[in-house]
């Protein structure tokens, strides 16, 4: 498989925000959102094994040939990208990452399938708004293959993404399907590709409507510069 990055942070996204977290950020993508924030992540990469994946992550673990460490904790991975679910080693390595008692997460576009993951691996699935530039290419099964411990993301940058995300969540009823709906305003870019949505705009719409949702931001991005890689 093709590795952008491996590396490990806080988890600065949705219900496990602030949390330690390895990332496992793959190569690749075949959407191109308008305010993507890793485009660097769209080619280049190292080809790497499954095998040689799974011990770094150990290695940045702290834990020794896939064994819990000493406080016994059950440490937290993300699969992300790029597009983790175009390659297809992201299935053994998913199950491989389980087998050894870690938590994995998968970060995905909607675009793809999410029905051939191990049902254990805990989805954040984005549905892409109209002014993402990638309108109306979520995979429609992907309601039925969710479960209680999932998450659908809706990542906004105007008035008009609002009113569709929340309209969609209303519409597939994703509060009752989903551990939790997330409603993330877009960062300004700190280049001035694009602007950003003011939180507290957000906040207010949100309460305005009642909605069964979550403001997400992204913490890291308050912790460490906008533009810095592998945090």
């Amino acid at each position: 498989m093709v590795i952008t990055e491996i590396f490990k942070s806080i988890q600065g996204e949705g219900t496990r925000a602030g949390l330690p977290c390895i990332f496992v950020r793959v190569t690749g993508c075949n959407l191109r959102c308008t305010w993507c924030d890793t485009a660097y992540a769209f080619h280049g990469g190292k080809k790497m094994s499954v095998e040689e994946v799974f011990a770094r992550v150990d290695e940045l673990a702290g834990r020794c040939e896939g064994m819990l460490g000493a406080q016994g904790s059950v440490p937290l991975v993300e699969l992300t990208g790029g597009e983790p679910l175009l390659q297809e080693e992201i299935y053994p390595l998913a199950e491989k990452l389980l087998t050894a008692k870690y938590s994995v997460m998968i970060e995905t576009s909607g675009e793809r399938f999410i029905g051939r993951l191990p049902r254990e691996v805990i989805k954040i699935v984005d549905v892409k708004c109209p002014d993402s530039g990638e309108p109306d290419t979520f995979e429609m099964r992907n309601l039925e293959a969710l479960s209680e411990n999932d998450e659908v993301k809706f990542v906004l940058s105007t008035r008009r993404d609002y009113e569709f995300a929340r309209d969609f969540t209303l519409q597939h009823g994703l509060a009752r399907r989903v551990r939790q709906v997330l409603f993330s305003p877009v960062f300004e870019d700190p280049q001035g590709k694009w602007p950003g949505l003011e939180p507290r705009m957000l906040v207010e719409w949100i309460l305005a409507d009642g909605l069964p949702v979550r403001l997400g931001l992204q913490l890291h991005k308050f912790i460490w510069d906008p533009a810095t890689k592998g945090v």
